[in-house]
């Protein structure tokens, strides 16, 4: 069993929340989302944002407060084995209730489709909200090109403006 030991990152301003399965085996050891080089959250959020890509804990932490992105993952803890989201058992969930009562969160996102398999099975009853699925920047998910994924998440940055209807 393992314990998710990553606090989420969120503020009163946040309005888009971004909800991964669970950390990597490097953003536990890093002790950050996303932490693994080859990951490409960042460079992608980034993108969507017009900013250069943080590189140090410090600045991904402000350029997500920046950005009004809260992130955090829908699971707090299961038995894995490495980082294969296809080994995750016996999950707990997050509450996620940390964050929405805090904030005011327009859209929710999940990074994948394990994020989203997860948040449905667990966290969408509990919040009473859907969630809109992006491609995953996982390093795993080679079929989808930095270009393409970064097309795919701009949604996210007009999520900021109003709750829409958006489907991907």
């Amino acid at each position: 069993m393992v314990i998710h030991p990553i606090p989420p990152v969120y503020d009163e301003r946040s309005a888009i929340l971004i909800l991964g399965s669970f950390p990597s085996v490097k953003s536990r050891e890093v002790g950050f989302f996303y932490g693994h080089p080859q990951n490409r959250f960042w460079k992608v959020t980034s993108a969507v944002f017009d900013e250069d890509v943080p590189q140090t804990v410090e600045e991904k932490k402000a350029f997500l407060l920046r950005s009004r992105i809260a992130v955090w993952d829908v699971i707090g803890s299961c038995d894995i084995e490495g980082s294969a989201d296809s080994s995750i058992r016996n999950v707990s969930p997050n509450d996620l209730g940390i964050i929405l009562d805090a904030a005011d969160i327009r859209n929710i996102y999940v990074n994948g489709k394990t994020a989203f398999k997860y948040y449905r099975k667990f966290s969408e009853i509990n919040t009473g909200r859907s969630a809109i699925c992006l491609p995953s920047t996982s390093p795993a998910n080679a079929a989808w090109t930095l270009d393409g994924l970064i097309g795919s998440w701009k949604c996210i940055r007009s999520g900021l403006q109003k709750a829409s209807d958006i489907s991907i």
